[in-house]
């Protein structure tokens, strides 16, 4: 089937998104280590892009580890740091895809206070014809809910939609509900991947 709709996840894909490349470069791998060793916060991030308030998850999250309550911290006060840099090759497919006309869309896993900082960082989070942040929809990937409720919300039929993500569990769970998928491992790939169902040509790939 034809592809009629471009979905992007937004980290990994657009932004870079390396929380344990910070913490090596601010506190140390060793220090990181034991931290991420002592409590799971990634699955704390998982709070907030299903909608919780991004400082109250981390600071609930930091006074109940006191030993590495400054460094939690962190992850409010420099989230920015991590979410970095843009994958410029990325956002350039994302602006070709929408010169050629082909609808663009974001579904991704973000909380509501970050998408705002990321959004004044990154102006082209506000170029997609659609938008799905979790936090606004208080489900994430990979949930079937979050893949119906965009089905649903955008119209266009499951088997001509192309989703790209960095997280084999995401895509899997899209290619469940029939959507075309691409495995996001770099934007040279998935440039090939959309002049191979003819998006793009080789030239706007580039």
């Amino acid at each position: 089937m034809a592809v009629s709709a471009v979905v992007f996840d937004i980290g990994n894909v657009l932004i870079e998104w390396q929380p344990e490349r910070f913490f090596d470069r601010v506190v140390g791998q060793e220090r990181r280590r034991a931290m991420f060793a002592a409590v799971d916060l990634h699955a704390m991030n998982d709070r907030v892009d299903r909608g919780e308030t991004f400082r109250d998850v981390i600071a609930e999250t930091a006074r109940a580890l006191p030993e590495f309550h400054d460094e939690i911290m962190l992850w409010h006060d420099r989230w920015i740091e991590m979410a970095a840099p843009a994958i410029d090759h990325s956002v350039r497919l994302l602006r070709a895809l929408r010169r050629a006309g082909v609808p663009v869309f974001a579904l991704t896993n973000f909380g509501i206070q970050t998408f705002e900082i990321g959004r004044r960082e990154y102006p082209f989070l506000e170029e997609f014809d659609r938008l799905y942040v979790s936090g606004h929809m208080g489900v994430i990937k990979p949930d079937p809910d979050i893949y119906r409720m965009v089905e649903e919300d955008c119209g266009v039929p499951p088997t001509s939609l192309l989703f790209t993500d960095d997280r084999i569990d995401n895509i899997t769970a899209a290619a469940a509900r029939g959507w075309q998928t691409h495995h996001f491992d770099g934007p040279a790939k998935f440039a090939d991947r959309l002049v191979a169902e003819g998006l793009l040509t080789k030239g706007d790939a580039e």
